[in-house]
């Protein structure tokens, strides 16, 4: 991977919070190409500087309403290859399974929880990597919302939780510390979810996606 900073530009008509967040991720070694309070501005500054990542609230003007969401929406379909994060104030289940269940590289967090800047700086760059990164708090309520007919009901107890922690983007390894199990055991879950899913045989990156993405639409 190339040493050159990852490019950003920033999408939130909340000035304090955009310069504050500027500030943070240029301390923290990324290049903030561009910030601006609209959805339209959002997608001219894409156009611009084809950014590494677009950190956008879902609520801007003019109606305060989904257009941070649609803009993220154009950039995922025109530019695939830009890591996406959606840093709102409000948990949207719907809206957020539409966005991360359109690939990787795709994150949705809750500013409210943004609490550790070592995490959400970490949460930012795993994003960037290919991960998929989704709030404990919007998870709880994807699983809330779950109908009856639930295709994650053939896991254990333990492979629900080992999958929780993989939509949150962790790693093998943090899902080993955080359940305080082995990696290999972790690596044993793993499979097993795979296998108890049916997914189709690809690249074990693409898999887990997959994972994560059947486990977001279950509900």
């Amino acid at each position: 991977m190339s040493d050159s900073p990852t490019r950003a530009v920033i999408a939130d008509d909340e000035v304090l919070l955009r310069e504050g967040l500027a500030r943070l991720l240029e301390r923290s070694g990324f290049a903030v190409v561009g910030q601006c309070g609209s959805a339209s501005e959002l997608l001219a500054l894409v156009q611009e500087h084809r950014p590494d990542l677009a950190i956008v609230d879902i609520r801007m003007p003019p109606t305060h309403t989904s257009e941070g969401l649609d803009a993220a929406r154009v950039i995922r379909a025109e530019f695939p290859q830009i890591a996406i994060v959606i840093l709102s104030a409000h948990v949207d289940v719907d809206r957020a399974t539409d966005l991360l269940s359109s690939g990787e590289r795709s994150g949705y967090l809750l500013k409210s929880r943004v609490t550790d800047v070592d995490e959400f700086i970490e949460a930012l760059d795993r994003i960037v990597k290919g991960a998929s990164v989704v709030d404990p708090a919007l998870v709880q309520q994807l699983v809330a919302a779950r109908r009856v007919k639930d295709p994650l009901d053939v896991l254990s107890p333990r492979e629900r939780e080992v999958l929780a922690l993989m939509a949150e983007g962790r790693s093998n390894a943090g899902i080993a510390h955080r359940l305080w199990i082995t990696e290999g055991t972790v690596q044993k879950h793993v499979h097993g979810i795979l296998m108890k899913l049916r997914l189709p045989s690809t690249e074990d990156d693409q898999r887990r996606v997959l994972a994560v993405i059947t486990y977001l639409d279950a509900r």
